[in-house]
């Protein structure tokens, strides 16, 4: 039987649909586990939690000005819509480029926690907070603000995300070489990621500056949304 260089080729091409199989999988689950957690984190909070409130607006990382856009019926649809396309933009980078788990993980955490939120925005609060305003329920106690899963999804995935992605462009830079097509590929992925990063981090700052309270229903609001 002579040597078949096609034959040869199939068994390399079947392992990697194979490994982009597994890897889709992998990033499907992070994000599944990610959002249900939360989700039920939401529910429970809801019924048992005696600090659990509704934020019907923004948060802290966004600033006061834009939390107040969200809590607008008109404004916040379109920044729903705009957030959708850009979550679903994040997700599907994640789906389609393999990068390794240190890169995977802290972004399938931030991705999921982003969605998770969004998705109480979108309907989800008629069933993890019957009853109540469109919005995610608020939980964790920090001081006056209150978070909930999802929110510590995103801080400590965006935290790792950045340690990670720096780190590896780091690595790669100290190994001076010709850089094929696919490393040039590579390359622009953790650069998109760096400057995807970067971008977060201002947003985070921007709303640090102008925060001017915690974005929360006040005690009379609170009242009407647990009627």
């Amino acid at each position: 039987m002579g040597y078949d260089s096609t034959t040869a080729a199939v068994g390399p091409a079947r392992m990697a649909r194979k490994g982009g199989l597994v890897h889709r999988l992998a990033v499907f689950a992070l994000l599944a586990v990610v959002i249900v957690v939360d989700q039920l984190g939401k529910w429970w909070a809801w019924r048992h939690a005696p600090l659990a409130k509704i934020n019907y607006g923004g948060n802290i990382f966004v600033g006061d000005t834009i939390s107040q856009w969200y809590a607008d019926p008109a404004t916040g649809a379109l920044l729903d819509l705009m957030d959708f396309g850009l979550l679903s933009t994040a997700a599907f980078v994640l789906i389609r480029h393999r990068p390794p788990a240190v890169v995977l993980v802290p972004g399938g955490l931030m991705v999921g926690g982003w969605i998770s939120n969004l998705f109480d925005r979108l309907g989800l609060h008629y069933v993890t907070a019957p009853g109540s305003v469109r919005g995610a329920v608020d939980f964790l106690p920090l001081g006056q603000i209150r978070y909930n899963l999802a929110d510590v999804f995103i801080v400590c995935g965006t935290l790792l995300f950045v340690i990670a992605v720096a780190g590896s462009t780091l690595s790669k830079n100290r190994r001076p070489s010709r850089p094929s097509p696919t490393r040039q590929r590579r390359r622009q992925t953790w650069l998109s990621g760096v400057a995807s990063a970067m971008c977060l981090v201002v947003v985070v700052g921007f709303g640090a500056v102008n925060y001017g309270g915690v974005t929360t229903p006040n005690p009379s609001s609170s009242e009407n949304t647990n009627r």
